[in-house]
């Protein structure tokens, strides 16, 4: 893994139509993933302590993490491929001996992002993505002047924009009728 990276931090996160935009940067650079709603709700939730009546799924590895005895020491957004971010999650894990073990995980950037906002981890972005991604600093600074973007404590919704992150929504709308797979499934069971 490329060892030059730049530390960010999640800068906003604005609800688009059926995804979200969010916004990664430091005081020199912005710039935006896409990522789908699930994530997007749940690193918005984070980033404003949400408490929840039960763990999303990034709490659920989380915990599983911390019952192993190992927690996330930071992520690391380390490829861009069109508009596909890959990165890469390190794990440390301690044993009964504290004998230290790092460990690395392929994941979605919008998975590592998630985790990191929920864990508290920082992020960092590899030197090649960094200089790769445009400037998106003028176009987050026009959605706060709009109140658009969803900060701790605000919820408000941006205009429609394109997606990436690998999200691919079903275009088709398919009917299921629960009763009809029942009744055909008491037919071949002889009911």
């Amino acid at each position: 893994m490329n060892k030059e990276v730049i530390e960010v931090q999640v800068r906003a996160v604005v609800p688009l139509d059926a995804s979200f935009a969010v916004f990664l940067g430091n005081t020199d650079k912005t710039f935006v993933i896409y990522v789908d709603e699930p994530v997007g709700t749940a690193i918005s939730m984070f980033m404003r302590g949400v408490t929840k009546e039960r763990p999303l799924t990034h709490d659920l590895l989380a915990n599983v993490l911390m019952a192993f005895g190992a927690r996330i020491d930071r992520i690391v957004i380390n490829d861009l491929s069109g508009s596909v971010y890959r990165a890469r999650i390190i794990v440390v894990a301690e044993n009964e001996l504290h004998a230290k073990k790092l460990i690395e995980i392929d994941a979605r950037a919008s998975d590592s992002v998630a985790m990191a906002t929920q864990s508290g981890a920082p992020i960092f972005v590899a030197r090649a993505v960094w200089e790769a991604v445009d400037d998106m600093t003028e176009a987050l600074e026009e959605i706060e002047k709009r109140g658009s973007s969803l900060t701790p404590g605000e919820e408000q919704a941006a205009p429609a924009e394109t997606e990436g992150d690998e999200f691919e929504e079903d275009d088709e709308d398919e009917d299921f009728d629960l009763d009809d797979d029942d009744d055909e499934e008491d037919s071949a069971l002889g009911r």
